[in-house]
């Protein structure tokens, strides 16, 4: 399913302006090049993986799988009108893939990260697209920047007991997602989104004996509820 991402991405984008209708569809109070504020959010689940490893197996959203988690992902940016159906924007948020606890954006407190109950949450940064096929009808269209969590290297053996890791960076990643929906109205929406980030957890160092391996597998796909408020 990881594969088909950029290739829908694609179709999605090009195939609404060929079908939107004659009108003004996107935001009629505004004029072409005009732009305007919105935040969005997502409330869904993770993809369960196998043998205890989060995010590495197939998508199935009625297998409960011990790695599937409840995700958030709160984004809030600037749009631009370019044309009667469509919007190109930039965007800025926050995603916690596997622990919705929201404390988690103001502190580092340890996240328990063991593979068996592991969580992945970061910062991104992008860019996103909205299409009004039909004046009740949008798909969009967002990918960019992404900055995994290293939980603070507070990783622990199946004992409990900390490893006293050290990080070697190889944090920086990225993320993609589409989604379709209904407009409510000309300023809110809601719908299903699916998006899939490409993560691990930075290479990891042991200071004890000098060696170096890649950190946890991070990368997670969710499907959930989205809907964006624009101002």
């Amino acid at each position: 399913m990881k594969r088909l991402i950029l290739p829908a991405l694609l179709t999605a984008l090009v195939a609404p302006a060929a079908m939107a209708q004659s009108g003004d569809t996107y935001r009629p109070d505004l004029r072409s090049g005009d732009g305007h504020w919105f935040i969005d959010g997502t409330v869904g689940r993770t993809d369960g993986g196998t043998a205890d490893t989060f995010g590495s197996g197939d998508f199935n959203l009625f297998h409960g799988a011990d790695g599937r988690r409840t995700a958030y992902d709160l984004a809030f940016g600037y749009r631009w009108k370019l044309g009667t159906a469509w919007g190109l924007g930039i965007e800025g948020g926050y995603a916690d893939l596997g622990n919705i606890r929201v404390r988690n954006v103001f502190n580092d407190d340890p996240v328990n990260q063991r593979e068996s109950t592991n969580a992945l949450r970061g910062w991104h940064v992008g860019a996103n697209a909205r299409v009004n096929v039909r004046p009740a009808w949008y798909i969009g269209m967002r990918g960019g920047y992404f900055r995994a969590s290293d939980n603070d290297l507070d990783y622990y053996d199946s004992l409990g007991q900390e490893l006293g890791l050290e990080s070697g960076g190889g944090r920086n990643s990225w993320y993609a997602g589409i989604g379709t929906g209904w407009n409510a109205t000309d300023r809110f929406s809601i719908g299903v989104h699916y998006d899939y980030f490409r993560a691990r957890s930075a290479d990891v160092r042991d200071p004890v004996t000098g060696i170096e391996f890649d950190g946890p597998r991070r990368s997670t796909a969710v499907l959930g509820v989205g809907a964006e408020l624009m101002f």
